[in-house]
């Protein structure tokens, strides 16, 4: 499966699968844009109902990414691989993530899609919002070596508060591939028992266009808004099954985890 290099817009559905203690299932349609952080600006101003920085149908704003330091994202981006010792030396970074629409957003979590200079996919680094407003991501290198069919299989321990229904005690699995002509990943959530959780997202690849732009709206309208009526209704069917509530801890001392190596603790296989 070969990476487009071009802007896009993704449309599909995503399915949440909770296991234990009480089975809980959720699917809805989404649509996503993928952005190159060197290449959008041309790709926006070629929409009329897609804007950078100011309101309009569909936009992106720059403030709803990164680490909140007014850097430049592709320069926070690097700045976080090289901590984990990866140089692009000048390769494409393309964000995965919803727009905003009619000027609101919510991400449950966003995608940044690291390429080297020669096309390798280097990392990934997995941006990861709260329903409590707080964002934590997770920067991950792809192991070469082990790589099959362009296969992305990685892992992190959980640094990030998300859900008042799962605690702290956990590690992630990031299971898919580089968006090409359709998109895929999965992520599964491991706690000492095992499998807790499994997020599956699929979608079909179209161009960044107005036409585009108005057919998934006028299929999905209000998509932002409903993710987090979504997540909130979902919750209160949790409550109802009775499943338990945890205690929020405090954040993570940093907003990012830089990781070097492979994290396979609670991983299955």
């Amino acid at each position: 499966m070969t990476a487009r290099p071009d802007n896009a817009l993704y449309k599909g559905r995503v399915m949440h699968r909770r296991l234990r203690p009480k089975p809980h299932v959720l699917e809805y349609g989404v649509f996503w844009v993928m952005l190159d952080l060197d290449r959008m600006d041309q790709a926006i101003t070629a929409c009329r109902r897609f804007s950078r920085n100011r309101f309009n149908l569909l936009s992106f704003h720059d403030a709803d990414h990164g680490d909140k330091s007014g850097q430049p994202l592709r320069q926070q981006v690097e700045g976080w691989l090289e901590r984990a010792g990866i140089d692009l030396d000048g390769g494409s970074i393309r964000l995965l993530t919803m727009p905003r629409v009619l000027g609101y957003v919510f991400n449950p979590i966003s995608f940044y899609y690291c390429f080297h200079s020669d096309g390798r996919l280097l990392a990934m680094a997995y941006e990861v919002t709260s329903t409590f407003k707080v964002r934590h991501t997770y920067v991950l290198p792809i192991a070469q070596t082990h790589q099959v069919d362009g296969l992305i299989d990685q892992g992190a321990a959980k640094a990030l508060y998300v859900s008042p229904f799962m605690g702290m005690e956990m590690d992630y699995r990031f299971r898919g591939h580089a968006p090409s002509e359709t998109l895929d990943m999965n992520i599964t959530g491991f706690d000492a028992q095992g499998p807790l959780i499994v997020a599956a997202m699929k979608a079909d690849r179209f161009a960044l266009e107005d036409r585009a732009i108005w057919k998934a709206v006028l299929a999905l309208p209000f998509l932002t808004v409903k993710v987090v009526a979504a997540i909130h209704w979902e919750a209160l069917k949790l409550c109802l099954k009775g499943v338990r509530l945890t205690r929020q801890p405090p954040p993570a001392p940093e907003p990012v985890t830089i990781q070097s190596g492979p994290h396979d603790s609670r991983l299955g296989s």
